[in-house]
């Protein structure tokens, strides 16, 4: 890489950054989730308002290819992996027994119901028109489905911190249930990339070395990867958990402990692509148990991961996801609509279905329904590992990024107006999360 290449690589790097803290700080202070600022920073730089005022100055610094291009390139990837982490190391308080019956209700309800609505819509659209360049459209239709019925558990519990209802009966719920479906997806989501990558003449991974090249075969490879390694890393935690017996010891020390949970993160997610896993199902399954592991001063290392985590990599990644959109060129408004439309009106009535059922009220099964509606972070991680893999085109991404992001705002809007009639009853049994470096919800969960 030549002095100017590395200039332009840093420069983009520093824009981006200063873009992301810029515009999510100026959301955070109004209240609103400041990952959606996070993208309007990178959108700002991109091809819809950088790209048309300054065209070549766009190009220059963000070029889509060559030295120049992989350096943010990598920071993103490394910004999506860290995301997945910390938001499956968050997820080890969530869930109490006594809720664990209306969990499941709505849970099954809240994602089974969305997740077939949308197999069923994939019927009712022209697919020529959304796939990506992989062409399978049996991925393109799992990606639409979990787009569907995804939950977002980062930005709904920086919204419910917020407003001052974490400690409620109906935070952890919402919570609950949403960490249910994110791993059931997750999996889902890590078959549809695994079968296109599987289907490309790269000549490495597993499935290649055992002469997988069906569409079916594929699919059913892909299904027992993902589910194994899953299966596989809950044992080496829980054979870990055993021998260590919470002791602490030098390897609790900050340092030690960060530099093994990276070391870790990225050996898994490595064995993950040569598996035909998706990488970012690795660092979420590694998150999650790291995080139901984690005690004492493991629990400070975790603060610190994420912290740097929070001030570099995730912002970037996010302003990324902005720099991707053209709102120009690759934005359908009616088709735009009528997703979003139908997504949420599959996700609320299921999800407000299922409540009822567990014998919630009528206000509280609306309010647990629109917060189960919020898609974030992961709605916006799984529109850009599909575009990333070629499933869906810049359309069809642009369309499940702004998904996410109204969604959200929703979300966001309708808990604020409910905490204002005072309808939520402060829970002792479900504890607050501290304020300071060892929150509870991830130090990014204003990006995620």
């Amino acid at each position: 890489m030549s002095q100017t290449e590395l200039f332009r690589v840093l420069a983009a790097l520093a824009l981006l950054l200063c873009a992301a803290h810029g515009t999510g700080r100026l959301f955070a202070r109004f209240r609103q989730p400041p990952v959606i600022g996070e993208i309007l920073g990178g959108l700002l730089l991109g091809p819809t308002v950088l790209g048309q005022v300054l065209p070549r100055a766009e190009a220059w610094l963000f070029p889509s290819e060559g030295p120049v291009a992989f350096g943010p390139s990598l920071v993103y990837q490394l910004g999506m992996l860290l995301l997945m982490f910390t938001a499956g190391a968050e997820m080890r308080t969530v869930f109490s027994r006594r809720d664990g019956r209306s969990v499941a209700v709505i849970a099954l309800a809240g994602m089974a119901v969305p997740f077939v609505i949308g197999l069923l819509a994939v019927r009712a659209v022209d697919t020529d028109a959304l796939l990506g360049p992989a062409g399978d459209v049996t991925a393109l239709t799992l990606v639409l489905a979990c787009a569907i019925a995804v939950t977002s558990i980062p930005v709904i519990s920086r919204i419910m911190l917020d407003l001052g209802i974490i400690r409620t009966r109906f935070a952890r719920t919402v919570l609950s249930v949403a960490v249910i479906e994110d791993v059931i997806l997750n999996v889902i989501i890590s078959v549809a990339l695994g079968m296109v990558a599987g289907g490309k003449e790269s000549g490495f991974g597993l499935a290649h070395s055992l002469g997988i090249t069906s569409a079916n075969a594929s699919a059913a490879y892909h299904s027992v990867a993902s589910v194994a390694f899953f299966a596989l890393m809950a044992l080496v935690a829980m054979v870990l958990r055993r021998r260590t017996g919470g002791r602490s010891g030098a390897a609790d020390r900050p340092l030690g402990t960060v530099a093994v949970r990276m070391v870790v993160l990225l050996a898994v997610s490595a064995s993950c692509v040569y598996l035909g896993v998706a990488p970012m199902f690795g660092a979420f399954v590694v998150g999650l148990l790291s995080g139901m592991a984690s005690r004492g001063a493991e629990s400070a290392s975790l603060g610190q991961l994420r912290g740097f985590a929070a001030g570099f990599f995730i912002p970037v990644y996010f302003a990324t996801v902005g720099l991707k959109l053209d709102l120009v060129h690759s934005f359908d408004l009616w088709f735009t609509a009528g997703f979003i439309l139908v997504a949420c009106l599959a996700k609320a009535l299921s999800a407000y279905a299922g409540a009822r059922m567990t014998n919630r009220s009528k206000g509280e099964s609306l309010d647990l329904a629109v917060a189960l509606n919020a898609r974030g972070g992961p709605g916006i991680v799984l529109a850009t590992v599909s575009f990333d893999a070629g499933i869906v085109n810049a359309s069809l991404f642009t369309t499940l990024v702004l998904t996410a992001i109204v969604t959200s705002q929703v979300a966001g809007w309708w808990l604020e107006r409910a905490v204002s009639r005072g309808v939520f009853v402060t829970d002792d049994a479900f504890a607050p999360p501290p304020r300071d470096g060892s929150a509870k919800v991830p130090v990014n969960a204003e990006g995620g």
